[in-house]
Formats: C-alpha cells, sequence, structure tokens
C-alpha cells in the first residue's frame, strides 16, 4: 500500500493525511479552518502549521468563524501575545477579515461550502495525470476563484494557496494513484475526470461520472 510522499515525514502529517487531506469538506466551520490554515502557511511550511494547529485553534476559537468576524483590536493584541503563535500581525488581521468576507458569501449563497463547491460543478476533480504525480502549483480553477475571492475581500488567498485549499478540502483529488485514500475517495463520493486545462463546465470527453 502505498501513501502521498509527504504524508510519511513524522506522524503528525500521517494522521492529517489520513484522515483529513482531501475529503470533502461540506461543513463551513471546517472549511473556513482549512482556508486559514492555508492563509496562515503562506511563505511557511505545512508541518509547521500542523505543529501549532491547536493554538491557531485557541487563538480564533476553534474557527467559528463569526465569532472571529466580531474581533477588535484587543482580539489582535491577545493573538499575537499568545505563546507560540504567529508573529505576523498582518495575517492574524487577515484572518479576521476574511471571516468577516465569509460572512457576506454566507449570505449571498446560504453557505461558504456551497460557493466553493459551485465553482467546481458540485463534484470532485481528478485531473488526468495528477494520479500519477503530474501536480501544479495552480491551475485555471484556483486562478479563477483566486481572483473572485480577491474582489470580494478576502486576503492571503493567491491561486497557489487556493489551489492548496482546493485539494485538502477535497474539490480536487491529488492523492498518488497507489495511496488507500485516493480509491477510497472516489468510491465514497461523485467525481469529475478531467484534463488538467479544462475549465469546469467545457463540454468534453472528460465528462462527469459516478464511481
Amino acid at each position: 500500500m502505498g501513501h502521498c510522499d509527504w504524508a510519511i515525514t513524522d506522524a503528525q502529517m500521517k494522521r492529517y493525511h489520513d484522515a483529513e487531506w482531501g475529503v470533502p469538506v461540506h461543513d463551513d466551520r471546517q472549511m473556513f479552518e482549512h482556508l486559514t490554515l492555508e492563509c496562515l502557511q503562506c511563505g511557511l511550511s505545512w508541518g509547521l502549521m500542523m505543529k501549532k494547529r491547536e493554538i491557531f485553534r485557541a487563538c480564533f476559537e476553534n474557527f467559528e468563524y463569526d465569532k472571529v468576524a466580531a474581533y477588535g483590536e484587543d482580539d489582535v493584541r491577545r493573538i499575537l501575545n499568545t505563546e507560540g503563535m504567529l508573529r505576523s500581525e498582518r495575517k492574524v488581521r487577515a484572518v479576521i477579515n476574511n471571516a468577516r468576507c465569509y460572512q457576506k458569501i454566507r449570505e449571498e449563497f446560504g453557505s461558504f461550502c456551497d460557493y466553493l463547491w459551485g465553482c467546481a460543478g458540485g463534484r470532485t476533480i481528478l485531473y488526468e495525470g495528477h494520479a500519477e504525480g503530474a501536480i501544479p502549483v495552480s491551475n485555471g480553477l484556483s486562478e479563477r476563484i483566486s481572483r473572485d475571492l480577491k474582489r470580494r475581500g478576502f486576503r492571503f488567498i493567491g491561486p497557489i494557496t487556493i489551489y492548496s485549499h482546493l485539494q485538502a478540502c477535497g474539490i480536487i483529488n491529488d492523492h498518488a494513484s497507489d495511496c488507500p485514500c485516493y480509491a477510497r475517495i472516489n468510491e465514497e463520493f461523485p467525481i469529475t475526470r478531467m484534463q488538467p486545462d479544462q475549465e469546469v463546465g467545457q463540454a468534453g470527453p472528460s465528462s462527469p461520472t459516478t464511481p
């Protein structure tokens, strides 16, 4: 049984890979946690995010975005003074800002999950070649979502960050073909097979399929 190479670096990363990474998310709180971790990770390692995850959960009240959206200056100082927390005021303020933007998307679309999955046609995407290792750092879908989120006021959400988020929350299944998670996700959730340069909604040979 194989695993994705990055998942065997330590036990914590393996637990995250096996239980969370690539599993479709349809809960707004969990989706906000995934998105926030990706934003905080900018310029840093994912291993560091995993080590500090419980600190982040404590600082941002388990990523309850309605609570985070109401934060003020006292909360910014509290977070920055928390032992072990990242000392980036820009990122802390971005998380609070993003929570407020998140609320607006929820008001417009019913939930952030509905918005994001709607961008992907409502199914987990399997891009040809990705399972064999031909994985890009960003693609047309992540660039389109990044542009739209920036237009809506989000910060620290470039196309590379968004692509990583789409992988993490299960919109794109980028597990290796010999990884047991790859087959499990494909069996348990509806999928769409697409060419690497194919946009969601385009007509073509890779039509939506349910395994």
